[in-house]
């Protein structure tokens, strides 16, 4: 066999390692959302103002944001513009419903095809670094990352010098939190003792890790990675005050700082404009009704998403399915469901974070969903009717009424940080914030929420019991706060006892 040969079977081979869906225009992703062209317009020029200043001294983009704040439409677009510059050099697009786009295993190998394809040089590399090292994939993403990527670079670099500067550098991996699955037949398993959640977490924690180490902190390398993340653990703590990439990576996060309502208009009023021209309407919809969807929305591109799809299904009048989606309330068993997407995209997220929380051994016993029904509940205050009496109580309090450890909600929300965050008030107490208010209006009704649902009865009676619990132990020191706080318990074992209206 020749040298050529024994490099297109290390190409082979790394074909056999590649998740072809995961590329940005992949016949998989053919209907992949993307911004319009006058949408999103401050959030984009950010970001390619980032990624065209290659003398940046910071050469990772991280972008985190709420589940539904549409960082896989702005990464596509990117993708696109980036295309159309001739800079793009490789892009994965992570997808919790497919096996091959929500495993970490096969980002690095399809990176390195994606280059490969630009040019040949590199491509004969990774093909002859294949070649020796067979086992390759099974190695640790930093390995594999300096095999497949680094090594190939700097060999090109030396035989082709000038060349190199024209050499496309933005590499893309959107939806670093879908890579769920547990391990492929080339990854290894995790150790005993832990969950495929906690598997999961680690090897992203590992992929930005070998980023860091092999192409952000290696100056010889032209690449710039932008990277797109709901705000979950890895990145979460990677970004935060002390992490190792909160100094070397820029980042953004998807917030009211990018107002996304005057997007969500346009994106209306542009879509509905274009139903009018296939029904021979123009006046089927009204500025009022896009302007109630849009407050409803949240500032969540999801939302309006789900809109647009549920009034254009085939076979159903746009002008009925708006009515409906404008005056819908959901009753026990009502076959409309206009925010079914909506709803397992919720459902998804509760049931992943349920089973983290209750796979934790120091944990074991606690009931998750109504823990966090409580929580929710006290953002909008515990209301007592009869007595016009509303009771609000900080994070820390409410776990304590609980009968959870101090700062127990951290640990409570670690999974939900797509859906909610905690936030200081004035005084310095945390309480829970909800991004999306449909998401409250999922947990409420339990037509949605289906075996998620907690009514507000269970946490009523889970909170009398845990404040007479308290009454019983709470010492009679009438002078001291710690009595202060018995009335008040007191006081919310009683009322709680009494119907409540939320």
């Amino acid at each position: 066999m020749g040298h050529q040969s024994l490099k297109s079977a290390g190409w082979e081979l790394l074909l056999e390692n590649i998740a072809p869906n995961a590329l940005h225009d992949s016949s998989a992703r053919y209907d992949a959302p993307k911004c319009d062209e006058d949408t999103r317009v401050e959030v984009t020029d950010e970001i390619m103002e980032w990624i065209q200043n290659r003398d940046g001294p910071q050469r990772l983009l991280c972008m985190t944001g709420a589940a539904g704040a549409g960082k896989s439409a702005l990464q596509q677009t990117i993708a696109e513009r980036c295309t159309e510059l001739d800079i793009l050099s490789a892009g994965f697009f992570c997808s919790s419903t497919d096996p091959t786009r929500n495993t970490i295993d096969f980002i690095v190998p399809t990176i390195a095809y994606q280059i490969g394809l630009k040019h040949h040089g590199f491509r004969s590399c990774v093909s002859a670094a294949v070649k020796h090292d067979r086992k390759i994939f099974s190695r640790s993403l930093r390995s594999q990352m300096d095999t497949l990527i680094v090594r190939p670079f700097e060999n090109l670099r030396r035989n082709h010098g000038p060349d190199i500067s024209t050499f496309p550098y933005v590499i893309l991996i959107d939806g670093l939190d879908e890579c769920i699955g547990k391990y492929s037949a080339t990854s290894q398993p995790p150790l005993p003792g832990v969950d495929d959640r906690q598997h999961a977490e680690d090897r992203q924690a590992e992929l930005l890790a070998a980023i860091k180490h092999c192409i952000v902190d290696n100056t010889n390398l032209p690449f710039r990675v932008f990277i797109a993340s709901r705000p979950e653990w890895a990145i979460r703590t990677a970004l935060k005050t002390g992490g190792y990439l909160r100094q070397v990576a820029y980042h953004i996060e998807l917030s009211d700082k990018y107002d996304a309502s005057g997007d969500m208009r346009r994106y209306l009023q542009r879509r509905f404009e274009d139903i009018g021209l296939q029904i021979d309407d123009s006046q089927w919809f009204s500025k009022d009704a896009i302007e109630t969807l849009v407050q409803a929305a949240s500032g969540q591109f999801v939302y309006v998403a789900t809109v647009y799809k549920y009034i254009t299904e085939r076979r159903g009048s746009p002008a009925e399915r708006l009515k409906v989606v404008l005056a819908w309330t959901p009753h026990k068993g009502e076959a409309v469901r206009p925010f079914e997407a909506l709803d397992r995209l919720y459902a998804s997220i509760l049931s992943t974070a349920k089973k983290a929380y209750e796979a934790v051994d120091t944990h074991h016993g606690r009931d998750f969903l109504l823990l966090f029904r409580a929580h929710h509940m006290n953002v909008g205050h515990f209301q007592i009717p009869s007595a016009h009496i509303f009771l609000y109580f900080s994070g820390d309090v409410l776990s304590s009424l609980l009968g959870l450890e101090a700062s127990a909600q951290d640990v409570l929300f670690s999974d939900l940080r797509s859906l909610v965050t905690l936030e200081k008030d004035d005084s310095g107490r945390l309480y829970l914030h909800l991004y999306h208010k449909s998401f409250s209006d999922f947990l409420e009704e339990e037509s949605r929420a289906k075996e998620l649902f907690v009514p507000v009865s269970r946490v009523c009676t889970h909170l009398s019991k845990r404040c007479m619990q308290l009454i019983i132990e709470c010492p009679l020191d009438f002078d001291s706060r710690a009595y202060r706080k018995f009335i008040l318990v007191m006081a919310l074992a009683l009322t709680l006892t009494q119907p409540i209206i939320l």
